[in-house]
């Protein structure tokens, strides 16, 4: 008896595969061109699918652009929340956060991309006002919560949490978001990966002595 065909990407046939295919090159895209510039064209060819497919699961670009949304910042929340609860003391939560936030950043170069022009130009505020409640504020809340706990311990210095959090995330992105003017300084590749290490070692070493009490005990950065 002949075998039937297996089911082509960008068929009905591989639902998940295509729909899939789909949000990884919407996600490329949107992170170059921005919802304004992206083209569903463009999308639907990187995915392998016809525009007609791609408007049966996601309706039009800005249901698309919403789902990339979701996708980029809950992949990021539910990365780094496992950090923050870690049965480890404030001090290492914080170091480890910073260290797995970097990381992520280094792994994933157009969510990366697409969160810092998002966090930047607000192109669809409704949706980032969803986002940021169901995504990002658990992130702070848990870091407000973790900060006034090793101030009250005594490990930290008596930060405002509300200044210093968005200070360390700040510190993490902004590296990325200089890579090219610092390559046009320097005539190094900021992305090279002893570069990279360097910057993570920095950056903890950074926001160590700007946080603890006593730093001595926390410049290993090769520990977190």
């Amino acid at each position: 008896m002949p075998r039937k065909p297996a089911p082509r990407l960008g068929s009905r046939g591989q639902p998940d595969q295509s729909k899939a295919a789909i949000l990884q090159a919407a996600i490329r895209e949107f992170a170059r061109e921005g919802l304004s510039g992206a083209r569903i064209d463009t999308i639907a060819h990187a995915a392998k699918v016809n525009k007609a497919l791609l408007y049966y699961y996601y309706t039009d670009k800005d249901t698309l652009y919403g789902e990339t949304l979701n996708y980029v910042f809950q992949m990021r929340a539910e990365r780094l929340i496992e950090v923050l609860r870690e049965n480890v003391s404030p001090g290492e939560k914080i170091l480890r956060y910073i260290g797995a936030f970097f990381d992520y950043l280094v792994e994933f170069p157009y969510h990366r991309d697409m969160i810092q022009r998002e966090v930047l130009v607000l192109e669809r505020k409704s949706q980032m006002k969803r986002v940021i409640q169901r995504f990002v504020k658990p992130l702070y809340d848990e870091l407000h919560k973790i900060l006034k706990d090793g101030i009250a311990a005594g490990t930290f210095r008596p930060v405002d949490p509300a200044q210093f959090i968005p200070m360390m995330g700040a510190l993490v992105m902004q590296y990325f978001g200089n890579a090219a003017l610092m390559k046009l300084i320097t005539k190094e590749d900021p992305m090279h990966p002893e570069k990279l290490a360097a910057r993570r070692a920095a950056l903890l070493d950074f926001i160590a002595a700007a946080l603890f009490e006593h730093t001595a005990v926390h410049r290993d950065a090769d520990s977190y």
